[in-house]
């Protein structure tokens, strides 16, 4: 059966603590479950996912973005993620450090957590498989991974580039 291919961004954020900001969806995908903030594609416009990621850094976090504000962290492919479709997912690191969490949005309520946090967070399954731990090890540098989603939950992962950027690792080191 051939599923949709769906395209996003989603959006790394950090406050002068070094916490991450998440988003406690509130619509599905992973609705109840804590994500970074993000959205997909319009494809139907060619939109690029660097000015997807701009545009939806105002539209739920009413913050101004450009692409130089952002540095590819990731690329991640799912293939039939939860039985419904495929996605694309390019992961941004926001240079900028944020004063705040943005207000409630439609899609859910933000709050910033410590890294240790998030072991203790309702995530979505790929995400705390693998997504988190590679962005963490190669945080400043970039990765692009593949998950292929099975039927009965299981998810098989393949790790198909990573890189640390030796400039950028002290100054995102955990």
């Amino acid at each position: 059966m051939a599923l949709p291919y769906k395209i996003a961004t989603l959006l790394y954020c950090f406050n002068e603590q070094d916490e991450v900001l998440l988003l406690e969806r509130a619509q599905e995908p992973n609705l109840g479950l804590w994500s970074p903030c993000g959205g997909k594609l319009h494809t139907e416009t060619g939109e690029s996912p660097y000015a997807c990621a701009c545009r939806e850094a105002q539209e739920e976090m009413e913050i101004s973005l450009s692409a130089s504000d952002l540095h590819l962290a990731g690329l991640v492919s799912e293939h039939g993620y939860q039985g419904r479709s495929h996605w694309l997912m390019f992961l941004f690191e926001v240079k900028r450090k944020l004063a705040a969490a943005p207000p409630p949005h439609r899609e859910g309520r933000f709050q910033f957590f410590p890294r240790l946090a998030l072991a203790g967070l309702k995530l979505p399954q790929t995400d705390r498989e693998s997504i988190w731990p590679w962005f963490w090890q190669h945080r400043g540098g970039f990765f692009a991974a593949h998950c292929h989603c099975h039927t009965d939950g299981q998810n098989e992962w393949t790790l198909e580039e990573a890189k640390v950027s030796a400039s950028l690792a002290p100054t995102f080191s955990q």
